[in-house]
């Protein structure tokens, strides 16, 4: 049975009017909603800590900032939009004490809810509004007129209208313009991880690595490997993003198309699978987010030094190399990290 598709027909901003909505940070997901739902016509407050750097941002684009803990007690609708590892902290200092009957809390990711990192009221609304995009590109997608699909999530229903306010959230964010989908905390969260860690983020990053270093250590230039197996990679990806695998296969060389049906199997054969389904197994029963969890309350001593060890791998140099040579391609350097540590040292 196909999936019920909620368009704008189906939502109606009439249940967010006359209300405060509180988004508690202001990254990439916080600031495409909040804009989003102002330009939609509705009431909306950012919730930051004192020191925050990004309260003077949002100042300037027109919104009122307060403390975490005011913005909570203003609002009728909570959207917590702050990093799951700092979830736990500023929910239990700036949003629980504040959670009053008739509140509805509300998440872009199950993670804090459906691990329990957080304990949520009996008495309020728990609900998931998740565009599937960056911040940017739901932004974006809506100053065009146009939307990214999303997924709502009921978790609780104290007043029977928990669907009605995250469609409504949905509408004024763009997702019922492109689409959304109904599904459960559980399902978002488990699948996102998944998603992340053995295809998107955690396979595809292994698979360049170990293909670049394939051809180097057999003698070929690291700038050759670099190309086939990082810099194309985008070509196909964009191909199977527009019209899917079948899609992809149809453009690309008949040489390419044998080898990948041929050979891609054999690299990525049924023990990769068996791999997957263990680690699909570590997400769903909890094991992964404690790993994560403790990971971060220890400082993150063993992620740093991961991280660390990546960032020197053979392939970010010569990357660096090439990418330079490319006008087309932004250079960015990105800082992670400074947001959540500050936070927490400032709630301690």
């Amino acid at each position: 049975m196909a999936a019920k598709i909620y368009t704008n027909k189906d939502a109606n901003l009439t249940s967010l009017k006359n209300k405060t909505l509180a988004v508690i940070g202001f990254g990439s997901q916080g600031h495409a909603h909040a804009l989003n739902l102002k330009d939609s016509g509705l009431k909306v407050v950012i919730g930051l800590y004192k020191k925050s750097k990004s309260r003077e941002v949002a100042r300037k684009l027109g919104f009122e900032v307060m403390d975490t803990a005011d913005a909570v007690k203003a609002a009728d609708v909570i959207f917590v939009a702050t990093p799951d590892t700092v979830i736990p902290a500023v929910y239990k200092k700036d949003i629980a004490p504040y959670l009053t009957k008739g509140k509805t809390l509300l998440f872009s990711h199950g993670f804090a809810v459906h691990f329990k990192t957080i304990e949520v009221p009996a008495d309020v609304d728990v609900i998931l509004v998740a565009p599937k995009g960056p911040g940017h590109t739901v932004r974006s997608q809506f100053v065009d007129g146009k939307g990214v699909p999303g997924l709502i999530a009921i978790h609780q229903d104290v007043s029977g209208k928990a669907k009605t306010t995250a469609l409504a959230w949905a509408r004024g964010v763009g997702c019922t313009r492109a689409g959304v989908y109904e599904t459960n905390f559980r399902e978002e969260t488990v699948t996102d991880l998944f998603g992340e860690q053995c295809v998107l983020c955690g396979g595809a990053t292994a698979l360049v690595k170990a293909g670049y270093e394939v051809l180097v250590e057999a003698g070929y230039q690291p700038e050759m490997a670099y190309f086939e197996c990082l810099h194309e990679l985008k070509l196909i990806v964009d191909l199977m993003n527009e019209s899917g695998i079948a899609g992809m296969r149809f453009s690309i060389s008949e040489t390419a198309e044998y080898g990948d049906v041929t050979v891609g199997p054999k690299i990525i054969d049924a023990s990769v699978k068996k791999r997957m389904q263990k680690q699909l197994k570590a997400i769903e029963d909890g094991k992964f987010a404690k790993e994560w969890t403790n990971e971060y309350l220890g400082g993150n001593k063993n992620f740093n030094a991961i991280r660390k060890a990546e960032a020197a791998h053979p392939i970010e140099k010569t990357g660096e190399k090439l990418r330079s040579t490319m006008s087309w391609i932004k250079q960015t350097k990105m800082k992670k990290g400074a947001s959540q540590a500050s936070y927490i040292s400032s709630s301690r």
